[in-house]
């Protein structure tokens, strides 16, 4: 079933914060729980909070770009690309909404047509963060070194910034290049340590490795933060995964 029913406003999202007394919920409102979704790893609920944004205010582009990611972080891939189209129509030059629909495109495997809204968002006067993540991963899918220089322009834009690290580590690692995002989730850390999100998906990566022991301590870390958290299945699966994932990890970095 498409999403687009869901996404509509038609105000289904209502109840999706529950109701809190005396708060007035509004444009901003909406707008804020949505990006503490996005920043604790919760994509679905992020979705609608964005959609419930439009509501509000069918003009604002961030609420437009950030469902298009969200469905990208969803790996529904096509109905990223739709609602990207649809969004397009109404912003045709907005940097992010083209640089979003350039990820989408290379994800689907059609890497020119990615290459060309990566282009024309930069052309755009794209200079945040995202559209050089968006840029670099469109070459990472076209397997281009120059991939390397969009992300530290990313990290440019915005230094010190936790976020747009993990964001950077999540592309590396939706290539397999567990290694480049292990480094850039311990600079994460390093700025944010007590968020659980960050040490669960430093121990993915770890585990992806083979670093058994390192991602049973960051996993720990994060059932410390977040007891509510992933982290004990997590640390089932560690468990469970035996010396066989272990050795694969050991041959995987040996031969990176």
């Amino acid at each position: 079933m498409s999403r687009f029913g869901n996404l509509e406003f038609d105000g289904e999202s209502e109840n999706l914060l529950g109701s809190e007394a005396g708060q007035v919920k509004g444009e901003g409102y909406y707008l804020a729980q949505a990006h503490e979704a996005f920043g604790n790893g919760n994509f679905e609920p992020a979705l609608r909070l964005y959609s419930k944004v439009l509501e509000y205010n069918p003009q604002n582009t961030v609420a437009w770009s950030s469902q298009v990611r969200m469905l990208i972080e969803l790996a529904e891939y096509r109905e990223a690309k739709l609602w990207a189209e649809k969004a397009l129509e109404r912003l045709p030059q907005d940097p992010e909404l083209l640089a979003a629909k350039a990820v989408v495109l290379a994800r689907l495997g059609d890497t020119d047509g990615a290459l060309a809204f990566s282009d024309a968002s930069i052309e755009g006067r794209g200079d945040t963060p995202y559209v050089w993540l968006a840029r670099g991963d469109v070459l990472l899918a076209r397997r281009e070194q120059r991939a390397d220089y969009c992300f530290e322009r990313a990290f440019l834009a915005a230094p010190q910034d936790w976020f747009i690290l993990w964001l950077a580590a999540r592309i590396r690692a939706f290539y397999q290049q567990f290694s480049q995002a292990l480094k850039l989730l311990k600079r994460a850390v390093e700025l944010n340590a007590g968020h659980f999100l960050l040490w669960m998906e430093l121990g993915s990566c770890q585990a992806s490795l083979g670093l058994a022991g390192s991602a049973e301590f960051s996993y720990k870390q994060a059932q410390e933060l977040n007891p509510q958290c992933r982290a004990r299945l997590a640390l089932l699966e560690l468990g469970s995964a035996g010396l066989g994932s272990r050795v694969r990890g050991w041959w995987r970095r040996l031969f990176r």
